[in-house]
Formats: structure tokens, C-alpha cells, sequence
């Protein structure tokens, strides 16, 4: 079995519930721009960051100033945040799991720095990351590669020793790019299949060695079905 050198973690739907804050807040923001969100702007808000988020409403909506929208974005997200973002299912038990067992975990997220530092600073405070990157910290950010690269990079590794824990597509198309296997536990949206990629329902159904399994697993284990690319899970999106 390869060794599993270090887990990098998504923050917004795969370790902390804030996906559906994050739909309502662009819900709330598209609304004042005269555009009503449904299940076709999926693709472009889940696990995308503020900025092609904001693009798309000021796209759709043809009004508004993305750098405007975004700054409403990142400050009606954060009040929500602020709020409190519960862990997801499984995280707590998987995070204090590989802490045992001396493996190392980052996290690497889209959010802003602002948000980032607001979750680690509340819901993630006990969590012993090796350290945070933000959408803040690399030139590009999900779906390019540049944050799983750079996160391994600051480790010392080779992207292809460590398992990227995913929930969206754009974040597994990162870590994918990157070099890194990823295992992916979707929410929102549904996460197309790839060689590098491995699906669990829920982290409750994931443990170390299960990680470990990824690193050379070229398809979904046989007892999980594959994903479906390209269409967004409807009756998983929040209703307004």
C-alpha cells in the first residue's frame, strides 16, 4: 500500500456545512441585481470562487460591477459565516483520526482569506492544520491547479504522495490538475468520474486507510456507484 504523505483538505462543503450559506448569499445578491438564481447557475457558484461567481450574476443579470459584486459577496458570506458554520459529518472523527496517526493535513480553500481566517478562527479553532491557503494566496485559483501545488509544495512533497479531499467540480478538476489523487464526497453538485479520483458518500465513511486506498485506486470502489458528470444535483440545491 503507497504511503500517504500528507491530506489536503477543501473547506466549504466538504469539512464545514457552507454551501448552502454560500448559494443563499448569492441568492440574496442576484436577486438585487434583478436575476433570479436556479439550478442552471449551479455550476457557476458551488465550489467556484467570488470572483467567477460575480462575474456570472453581472453575465446574467447585465448589470452591476464585478468588483462590486464580489465585495457584496465576500461581506454578506462572511456575516453568515460569522454566524457559525457547523463541521460536516464525519470531519471531526477523520480530522483527529490521521492526528493519531501523526499523517499531516492542510487546508486549502477558495474562500477568501477573510473567510478562511473566520472558519479556522471558529468552527476549525481546535483543528491542528499545517497550515491554510486561501483564494488570497496563489495567482489563480480551483479549478486551476496552482493552490493543490503550491500546498505540496509548502509541505515538501510531490502532489502525487498526498489525497485532496473534495466536494465540487472545480475543486477535484484542481487537485486533479495538480497531480494529486482526490477523493471526493460531493454536496451540492454531482462530481463527474476520473482515474484519480475515488467517491465516498459521506467522511463518515472515510478512514485513514481508505485515504491510504486512493493514492492507487484508478477508479470508484466497487461498492460506491459513479457519479454522473455534468448536471447539478437538483433536489440537493437549497429553496429560497
Amino acid at each position: 500500500m503507497s504511503a500517504l504523505a500528507a491530506v489536503l483538505f477543501d473547506m466549504d462543503g466538504t469539512l464545514v456545512d457552507t454551501e448552502v450559506l454560500w448559494w443563499r448569499t448569492t441568492e440574496e445578491i442576484a436577486d438585487g441585481l434583478g436575476h433570479r438564481l436556479t439550478d442552471a447557475d449551479a455550476p457557476e457558484v458551488v465550489g467556484r470562487a467570488v470572483e467567477d461567481t460575480a462575474a456570472h450574476l453581472v453575465r446574467v443579470s447585465g448589470g452591476g460591477d464585478p468588483y462590486e459584486v464580489a465585495a457584496a459577496l465576500t461581506e454578506s458570506f462572511f456575516r453568515g459565516v460569522e454566524a457559525g458554520a457547523p463541521m460536516r459529518p464525519g470531519a471531526q472523527r477523520l480530522l483527529t483520526e490521521l492526528e493519531a496517526q501523526g499523517v499531516p493535513f492542510a487546508l486549502v480553500s477558495a474562500s477568501p482569506r477573510v473567510v478562511v481566517d473566520s472558519v479556522v478562527g471558529g468552527s476549525l479553532a481546535h483543528v491542528p492544520f499545517a497550515f491554510t491557503l486561501s483564494a488570497d494566496d496563489t495567482t489563480r485559483t480551483k479549478p486551476h491547479p496552482d493552490p493543490y501545488r503550491a500546498a505540496a509544495e509548502r509541505l515538501g512533497l510531490a502532489p502525487r504522495a498526498c489525497v485532496a479531499v473534495e466536494d465540487s467540480p472545480d475543486g477535484a478538476a484542481s487537485a486533479e490538475a495538480a497531480g494529486c489523487a482526490v477523493l471526493v464526497v460531493p454536496s451540492l453538485l454531482v462530481v463527474p468520474a476520473s482515474p484519480p479520483r475515488t467517491f465516498a458518500e459521506s467522511l463518515e465513511d472515510v478512514t485513514v486507510a481508505r485515504l491510504r486506498r486512493c493514492l492507487t485506486a484508478v477508479a470508484c470502489p466497487p461498492d460506491r456507484p459513479r457519479a454522473q458528470a455534468g448536471r447539478p444535483r437538483m433536489s440537493r440545491m437549497p429553496s429560497a
